[in-house]
């Protein structure tokens, strides 16, 4: 009989481990999440950029002011920090920027925004920003976008990168 009731509470921690296998996998699917992981990338001046960052869409919610509120930092994204990777040297707006990957965050507002740098890429959202960890910041202006965004799209143009959503589009040089 105990060896009955040993075998059975074996297959029951079996049963038990792999039913969390199986939901940890299934909730490290990203794709599956309602802002699914996102990438873009491209070159300016020979210069590789990659971005990646979570793709919110709209869903019928006003975006700027509301649910990203003006005046406070915002992850650029959703989920994840939003990272951007600069295989060579860059100037941002003017300003030297290292190569390397970095926690790529905003402070948006009607007017102008400040693009933010930060050297910890690796963070979820922007709960643990520390404004003593930004390589650099520089400020842009805003401007209506040409089309409607329903989804957060980021583009590496011929001399900038750009993130559009909603009717908004805000755009930095890169050298």
């Amino acid at each position: 009989m105990q060896k009955n009731t040993k075998k059975w509470a074996m297959l029951t921690i079996f049963f038990a481990a792999s039913v969390f296998s199986l939901t940890a996998s299934a909730q490290e699917d990203k794709t599956k999440r309602p802002s699914p992981p996102a990438t873009a990338s491209g070159e300016i001046n020979g210069k590789t950029i990659t971005i990646n960052y979570g793709q919110p869409s709209i869903k019928g919610r006003e975006v700027w002011g509301k649910l990203v509120p003006y005046g406070q930092v915002w992850r650029a994204g959703a989920n994840e920090a939003t990272t951007i990777e600069f295989a060579k040297d860059v100037t941002i707006e003017g300003k030297k920027l290292p190569a390397g990957k970095y926690g790529f965050f905003t402070i948006p507002n009607a007017n102008e925004w400040t693009i933010i740098f930060n050297k910890v890429p690796n963070q979820w959202g922007a709960f643990k920003y520390d404004a003593a960890q930004d390589a650099l910041r520089v400020t842009v202006k805003p401007k209506k976008s040409k089309v409607f965004n329903e989804k957060l799209i980021y583009a590496v143009n011929k001399s900038t990168v750009s993130l559009a959503w909603e009717n908004t589009e805000v755009a930095f040089a890169i050298k």
